[in-house]
């Protein structure tokens, strides 16, 4: 059976890719952006199977409203796509309380409000897919980011604890965690926080770091199919890596974790106190 998207941040990079391998297969996509002019070229191709919506997901009316429209207009949502935001770049002293509360309002309370409002409509029909846009960012934390990684782990934190709230209603949850790829995150999609002088060797230092990081990028399209794997999954998982750098990354940071608890699992358990 063809299935029905909802997609934020459709309009480039891993929205776009994913509403193109959906519509190429023959689903129907409410395909959500801030600007639906660059969605004309698959309005043109894919017809009625296309309902571009210009929607700003930080305006929780708004984003009612959209997923409303698109209901009314397909009938039914089976796979929603919390794919918008942007990265915050800047030191933790320099970013400003405007460009914090901003970085959360997209990242996180965007993605909030759309699983709001999908949700009573996933409920009443008794199935459902939500694919929350992380990263690798989001399990581990690097410098000048350190507010996009923040807003990450919560979109985490609260993926997870959905998972386990909708479950008995046959509504899935799966956290996809990208590495680094070819797409805009990093260009004229993100904002830089005014930047303080003495952070400026460091800065290097960390901008150097995040290259090796970063190896050879992605290629955004290759997502397409690793993506359709997982909504026609019988059992999806909860958390799943894009690219082939995150496990080593999240590996070293784990064992990082792990033995550094265990090393100080005496003053940790110390803490409990006596109860007589």
């Amino acid at each position: 059976m063809p299935r029905t998207w909802f997609i934020t941040g459709a309009s480039r990079g891993f929205g776009r890719e994913w509403t193109i391998a959906a519509l190429e297969r023959g689903d129907s996509v409410a395909a959500i952006a801030r600007d639906t002019g660059s969605l004309a070229d698959l309005v043109q191709e894919y017809g009625d199977r296309v309902l571009p919506i210009r929607l700003d997901v930080d305006d929780r009316e708004a984003v009612v409203a959209a997923v409303g429209e698109a209901h009314e207009r397909f009938g039914r949502l089976d796979v929603v796509v919390n794919n918008a935001g942007y990265g915050q770049f800047g030191m933790i002293e320099e970013v400003s309380e405007a460009e914090a509360r901003a970085q959360f309002d997209t990242n996180v309370f965007g993605a909030l409000f759309v699983t709001q409002a999908a949700l009573p409509y996933l409920r009443e029909q008794g199935s459902g897919h939500f694919l929350q846009v992380s990263s690798i960012g989001g399990i581990s934390a690097f410098p000048n980011i350190g507010i996009y990684n923040a807003s990450k782990w919560a979109l985490e934190a609260f993926s997870q604890s959905l998972a386990a709230e909708v479950a008995d209603f046959g509504i899935k949850v799966t956290i996809i965690e990208p590495g680094a790829y070819g797409t805009d995150w990093a260009g004229s999609s993100a904002r830089h926080a005014e930047q303080i002088p003495a952070y400026d060797a460091f800065r290097e230092k960390a901008a150097e770091q995040r290259r090796a990081r970063a190896g050879d990028p992605g290629d955004p399209v290759a997502t397409r199919a690793a993506v359709l794997r997982l909504v026609d999954a019988e059992d999806p998982p909860l958390r799943i890596f894009l690219g082939d750098g995150p496990l080593a990354i999240a590996t070293r940071d784990y064992d990082s974790r792990l033995a550094t608890w265990r090393a100080w699992e005496p003053v940790s358990v110390a803490a409990q106190g006596r109860r007589d």
